[in-house]
């Protein structure tokens, strides 16, 4: 099924966060050891933003801050779209385009489950056009199964 729940359990649902009190310079040094464009930022157990590469080119890089004294806090979005693990792929690409957003954090029921970006989406799909690309070459040229 084309849902986030079943982008989820191929790509894992570990979601790296940091607290708003860590420097952007920090968040940086994270986001580049878990190989992520965003880190879900929390505190005392519940999130309130995300702070993404976007936002370190937008609100420190081109403003002239110092990453190393900028606090996520300050910098990071607070508004925050979330889809639940039933939501369809198609519809949380379409949410993402409508609020230029590059990533979702994934809410069951108050809880973080998991995050996805638009990169995990754009693969899910093309690998879903891929195979149904085959099977309709495979009813084609008639290799396929009967």
């Amino acid at each position: 099924m084309d849902t986030i729940a079943a982008v989820l359990r191929e790509k894992g649902q570990h979601v790296y966060s940091i607290s708003p009190e860590a420097t952007v310079l920090e968040a940086a040094r994270a986001m580049d050891e878990h190989n992520v464009g965003s880190l879900l930022v929390v505190k005392n157990g519940q999130p309130v933003g995300i702070f993404s590469e976007r936002d370190l080119m937008r609100r420190v890089v081109v403003l002239g801050k110092n990453p190393a004294k900028v606090k996520v806090g300050e910098v990071m979005s607070r508004e925050v779209t979330v889809v639940e693990p039933d939501t369809r792929v198609k519809e949380a690409m379409a949410i993402m385009t409508e609020r230029r957003c590059r990533h979702l954090p994934v809410v069951e029921q108050g809880r973080v489950v998991g995050l996805v970006s638009i990169g995990d989406l754009v693969r899910w799909i093309s690998r879903d056009q891929e195979f149904q690309i085959r099977m309709l070459e495979a009813y084609i040229t008639g290799s396929y199964p009967q």
